[in-house]
């Protein structure tokens, strides 16, 4: 198994501030490098030039690709131009950029979306290109293949020890509470803790409630990435999650539970469903040696926790 030591190393986590990469910021607390980030102010992704030097003049060792352009069904159908270009411009700058500035090792983050729409289920990693995407994020997903694809040239081409992983859907403290563009856990944390605060009797769901999705946590999901961009290295991406799943029902009766809500769940079926299941094979991932720690309902109630904590409702 490949090894790669973060100690003594200039690690930057692009895209510290979103879910994903603040959890990464976090876990690498634990191991003996220096942590580099930039804010949207100090470093626009889009502009080749401003990455280039930014990265010239650091010294990095160790890249963690997290920053993304990122959102719920909602989002990415009303702006697939944005989803398309933005995530492209981001994942080319970087990456380029990492190889011309001599970055020794670096991690790219894609997404399960990337999968046909009617992959067979559990998603194995070789299911990647056998089918139609999912229409409802088929934007998101072009974009996120280009940048597993871009990894895998660069290192044919060059030799860059660039790597990728595909987490499930994340959740977790730091998530987008935004009832327009976030995701399905998120959203439903916001739902059913306002119905709490309002004594509401029901809540509403898109689409049937029935479709089946896998979860994993962000503490888990940053554990996973560090362990990938230690020990392992090959041009195949990697599954990141638990290799369980359950119903978006399942999900918001679990939120209930936790936020204390008794009422009832009604359906919005003129909403669309999206893929009728997702839910990853990560036996690549256990044979070497790393499987999810937190439990579902431990990990939703510090979701949950989060989110009242930090929100004004």
């Amino acid at each position: 198994m490949s090894s790669f030591d973060l100690a003594g190393k200039r690690v930057w986590v692009a895209g510290h501030r979103g879910m994903a990469g603040a959890a990464i910021v976090r876990r690498l607390q634990r191991e003996a490098c220096t942590v580099l980030t930039a804010s949207r102010a100090e470093l626009d992704l889009l502009r080749q030039d401003d990455v280039h030097a930014w990265l010239a003049a650091r010294g990095v060792d160790a890249v963690f690709l997290a920053a993304a352009t990122v959102g719920g069904i909602l989002a990415n159908a009303t702006r697939p131009a944005e989803f398309l270009y933005q995530n492209l411009v981001i994942e080319t700058n970087v990456i380029h950029a990492a190889k011309c500035a001599g970055v020794r090792k670096l991690l790219f983050l894609g997404s399960s979306c990337i999968y046909p729409r009617l992959a067979p289920q559990p998603m194995r990693e070789e299911a990647l290109l056998a089918g139609p995407l999912e229409p409802t994020n088929e934007w998101y997903a072009i974009a996120k293949i280009a940048g597993i694809k871009l990894c895998a040239a660069y290192r044919r081409q060059y030799g860059c020890d660039f790597v990728s992983v595909m987490p499930a859907n994340l959740y977790g403290p730091g998530d987008r509470y935004d009832a327009a563009n976030g995701h399905v856990v998120a959203a439903l944390i916001m739902k059913i803790h306002a119905a709490r605060l309002e004594n509401k009797p029901t809540v509403e769901l898109w689409g049937s409630g029935a479709p089946r999705r896998e979860f994993l946590f962000t503490e888990d999901l940053a554990d996973a990435c560090v362990f990938v961009m230690k020990h392992y290295s090959d041009e195949l991406f990697l599954n990141l999650g638990t290799g369980r799943d359950m119903t978006i029902l399942e999900l918001a009766q679990a939120i209930a539970r936790v936020a204390g809500w008794n009422g009832s769940f009604t359906f919005d079926r003129s909403r669309p469903d999206g893929a009728p299941r997702k839910v990853m094979d990560v036996s690549r991932l256990r044979s070497l040696g790393w499987t999810a720690q937190t439990a579902f309902d431990d990990g939703i109630r510090q979701a949950y926790d989060w989110y009242v904590a930090h929100h004004r409702v």
